[in-house]
């Protein structure tokens, strides 16, 4: 009787049961974590830290040189002279600039313009316009020089293939980039680069109208210069100062000109 009675009984739930559902629960959530991460992984971030001791992640190895790597070689135009001051900030990039256009007008295009005038030395217009389309000259060559290495450097991140060469130029070689590398390099050139060669063009543009407008008022000073000195030639000889004439030279010596028929 006692045995048919505890076979009756209602047996306690076991510990199956009541983790079941818990478990049944949590599934849903896990497979919404899951995919989840999934999405995010689309589209590849490699930091820059993990080229920084020159080891490349496996996912990205390639045959080709460390040094000839786009991603290494806009590392180290980045942090070059003077490359690295495109990719400055607007006002570090537009004083680097302006001071090295004055050091270079003032140190060797104003003395060489002043030394070379021929005009008297108290006009010093056009010695200090070109001393200053010197400046000017000087940093247009900067900043073409920075425009080709940046150019170059987009062209290598945005191209699908990689040129590289073994050992020499006689063995030239060409990688085709997997599409992590291929998707990492174009971020990079056109978020990184991009702006950078837009500045470069906005700053040629700038300088070279700069410079074409002092071109034109020195071309001006030279033309008003000589018809100042055809007037004089006209008006009786006047001394121009700066310039040797004979009926001048008559006019305020007369006594070197004794003797000496006159030649009109």
């Amino acid at each position: 009787m006692a045995t048919a009675l505890l076979l009756r009984l209602p047996q306690p739930p076991t510990l199956f049961s009541l983790s079941s559902p818990p478990l049944t629960n949590h599934k849903p959530h896990h497979h919404h974590h899951h995919h989840h991460r999934s999405r995010h992984k689309s589209i590849p971030k490699i930091p820059f830290a993990s080229f920084r001791n020159g080891s490349i992640p496996p996912e990205t190895q390639c045959p080709v040189p460390l040094d000839q790597q786009p991603i290494n070689e806009y590392r180290a135009l980045s942090s070059s002279f003077p490359f690295s001051w495109a990719a400055a900030a607007l006002v570090e990039y537009c004083s680097r600039l302006l001071v090295t256009g004055a050091s270079f007008a003032l140190l060797v295009g104003l003395p060489v313009a002043f030394f070379g005038s021929a005009g008297h030395q108290s006009e010093s217009v056009r010695p200090s316009l070109a001393a200053a389309s010197s400046g000017l000259f000087e940093v247009t060559l900067a900043v073409v020089r920075m425009y080709m290495g940046w150019s170059y450097v987009g062209n290598r991140l945005l191209s699908a293939t990689v040129e590289y060469e073994e050992t020499g130029w006689y063995d030239g070689q060409i990688w085709v980039k997997t599409a992590e590398v291929l998707a990492r390099d174009r971020l990079l050139g056109s978020f990184s680069v991009k702006p950078v060669l837009s500045r470069l063009k906005n700053t040629l543009i700038g300088l070279g109208a700069s410079l074409l407008i002092c071109v034109l008022l020195l071309i001006n000073l030279e033309g008003s210069q000589k018809d100042s000195y055809v007037s004089s030639q006209e008006a009786g000889g006047r001394a121009v100062p700066g310039v040797y004439n004979e009926d001048s030279a008559r006019t305020f010596e007369p006594d070197a000109f004794c003797g000496e028929p006159d030649l009109q």
